[in-house]
């Protein structure tokens, strides 16, 4: 189902020069320029009643008639579901999410959501494409999540995303001793085989991950990991892929290693220890109103500081 957009305006003098696609999504924040390059190409966009060409530069002063049409958003549910907010304004809010909470329905979480929650929040956010879900994580990883309020915000974080201008630093636990830090730049894509699982594939997109050492224990290490591109998986993919898979990692981690002479405590830990330890715990991005500098920081869940804690331990335990 779609629904008809009408505009009826003159361009101002300060596009001239701009391509009419630059010009349009310059007059209109509240649209994305992928929108209206599409409705260009459908001829659904006038110039002075004329169809315009793709690149055709403006002057100002055109007159310009769009009848455009827009897929009506998914009617998802509002659920009374807790939120963990750090931050919030009528711009954006950053929330923290726990492990096992889903970001967006699909096939096997129709509700229940992170989406459903924040609809539930701020109501505002139903007349937003997923709800002003900006980017994504894992349903077992935890941590930071930006979601923007209005259509010129999401535009404006979406574009900070492509610039790679929003950070995103992780940490996690990896199996084995990693002496120090480095990056991964290795094509990531759907397993050839296991189409549920990502890979690293010579037909893959680009992935690039940045890691450094925080700590080393006997058997395993923590890194603080940057992200330069977002793929599906990429952190998780990219650490088995160098044979250190993240501790806990039910996908891509293909036994349980325990190490040995380890403390019972530990052991017990780790085997009951059943998702990544995998912490989104660091972001920061330029405010799409106030153009200032914004971070923040979201501390490790207990879960995963237990096993820490139980790490530094075992590096004197004596058997």
């Amino acid at each position: 189902m779609t629904n008809k957009i009408h505009y009826r305006f003159i361009l101002t003098d300060d596009v001239k020069g701009m391509r009419l696609d630059q010009a349009l999504a310059k007059t209109l924040p509240e649209l994305s320029r992928a929108q209206i390059q599409e409705w260009i190409k459908r001829g659904e966009v006038m110039v002075n009643q004329a169809m315009p060409k793709a690149k055709m530069i403006v002057s100002g002063g055109e007159q310009i008639h769009i009848q455009g049409s827009q897929r009506v958003q998914p009617h998802w549910q509002a659920q009374p579901i807790r939120l963990n907010v750090l931050y919030e304004d009528d711009a954006l809010l950053v929330i923290n999410k726990p492990v096992g909470m889903v970001v967006h329905p699909g096939a096997g979480n129709l509700d229940q959501t992170l989406l459903n929650a924040l609809l539930h929040h701020a109501p505002v956010l139903a007349a937003l494409p997923r709800a002003g879900i900006v980017h994504r994580l894992d349903k077992n990883t935890s941590g930071l999540l930006v979601i923007a309020k209005t259509a010129a915000s999401l535009k404006n974080l979406i574009a900070q995303m492509k610039a790679k201008s929003i950070l995103r630093v992780y940490q996690a636990i990896v199996y084995g001793l990693l002496i120090a830090g480095g990056t991964i730049d290795a094509p990531i894509g759907r397993h050839p085989i296991q189409r549920k699982r990502m890979a690293v594939t010579e037909s893959g997109k680009r992935a690039v991950t940045h890691y450094r050492v925080i700590e080393k224990y006997r058997n395993h290490t923590r890194l603080k990991i940057q992200l330069e591109t977002g793929r599906t998986h990429q952190i998780r993919v990219h650490m088995a892929h160098i044979h250190h898979p993240i501790l806990g990692d039910p996908v891509y981690q293909h036994r349980l290693q325990l190490p040995k002479g380890a403390s019972p405590e530990l052991i017990t830990l780790l085997r009951q220890f059943k998702h990544q330890a995998l912490h989104a715990f660091e972001l920061s991005l330029i405010h799409p109103e106030t153009k200032k500098p914004m971070h923040w920081q979201a501390p490790l869940p207990e879960a995963m500081q237990e096993v820490i804690n139980l790490l530094k331990a075992d590096t004197h335990y004596d058997k």
